[in-house]
């Protein structure tokens, strides 16, 4: 008996299967828009669901069939975005500075004067506090609910929830502040873009590792050099071009398609991992992940030259 079998026979593995991947097309896109406002960028999001998903697979023996599934899989995502935020240095202990009782006075949720600001507005606040108001504001659990899934209790829930909020209702909306600028990354990014669209495929490979990772979301994870990736391009029939892009503050790569009426339209996005000596050591490309586009609104990309 293999391990993905458990002791309960493939039988009952294989109908935790089938319901794990009738639940994913459903609950997908609030897990993407939960982990991008958890983490603060989209693309940091979803490659955060990617490792949530892949570890629920991993963990499918374990589940209690007793219990739905979609909660499971939220906390699995939730305690990802947790680790992705210590690993980027936030400090998780930082909502326990103030011990504060679980009974407090109550605060008004944010109202019209907020409205859907508050998904990009909770970037102010320490993970407790973020995760509470948008899993409470946001996407509506019950403190029940949300206790079980940020792993607390009612009235813990209920504290960081009231912090959270009066934070809030004291902020001024405000831009994401822009990460200091790499000159040195932003012209690999410039050659990047420019031999790809003139498909120097030779040139190009100059600039990246010999192990580079390729990550085409939804789709291929392995080595760059064992893909097709290079060639699937150049085999498309439908016209694109790659310009310089910026996206929650971070420098990435728009890819765009020619609309019937012959102007252009960003598509997707290619974001580039640049190492210290200047080598390309990562390509996500996600292209196959629609959720990605329609949540990035804020992708500012250079016009194409005339």
């Amino acid at each position: 008996m293999t391990d993905l079998e458990g002791d309960d026979g493939p039988g009952r593995f294989e109908a935790r299967y089938l319901a794990f991947l009738e639940t994913i097309p459903q609950l997908r896109p609030s897990l993407i828009r939960y982990c991008a406002r958890m983490t603060g960028s989209v693309l940091d999001g979803e490659d955060v669901v990617q490792e949530a998903l892949f570890h629920a697979y991993r963990k499918l023996e374990t589940f209690d069939d007793a219990r739905p599934l979609g909660p499971w899989l939220f906390r699995i995502a939730h305690n990802r975005c947790i680790d992705f935020l210590r690993r980027k240095g936030v400090r998780i202990d930082a909502e326990q500075e103030v011990a504060a009782p679980p009974m407090v006075a109550p605060v008004d949720p944010p109202g019209p004067a907020l409205g859907r600001a508050v998904e990009h507005l909770v970037l102010a606040l320490p993970p407790m506090e973020r995760a509470c108001v948008l899993l409470k504001d946001v996407f509506d659990y019950s403190l029940e609910e949300i206790a079980e899934l940020v792993d607390s209790t009612v009235g813990g829930v209920k504290s960081a929830l009231n912090r959270g909020r009066g934070k809030l209702a004291a902020a001024e909306p405000s831009r994401r502040p822009a990460p200091p600028a790499n000159p040195e990354a932003a012209r690999i990014l410039r050659l990047y873009v420019e031999r790809f669209n003139q498909r120097d495929w030779d040139g190009l490979k100059t600039l990246i590792a010999a192990d580079a990772r390729l990550l085409v979301a939804d789709a291929f994870a392995g080595r760059l050099d064992r893909s097709p990736y290079f060639g699937n391009y150049d085999r498309l029939k439908m016209p694109w071009r790659l310009v310089p892009a910026v996206l929650d503050g971070e420098d990435v790569i728009a890819v765009l398609h020619r609309r019937e009426d012959g102007g252009w339209y960003a598509k997707y996005c290619v974001r580039l991992q640049i190492a210290d000596d200047g080598h390309i050591t990562r390509i996500a490309d996600y292209g196959h992940t629609p959720w990605v586009r329609d949540l990035a609104t804020g992708l500012v990309h250079e016009p194409l030259p005339a």
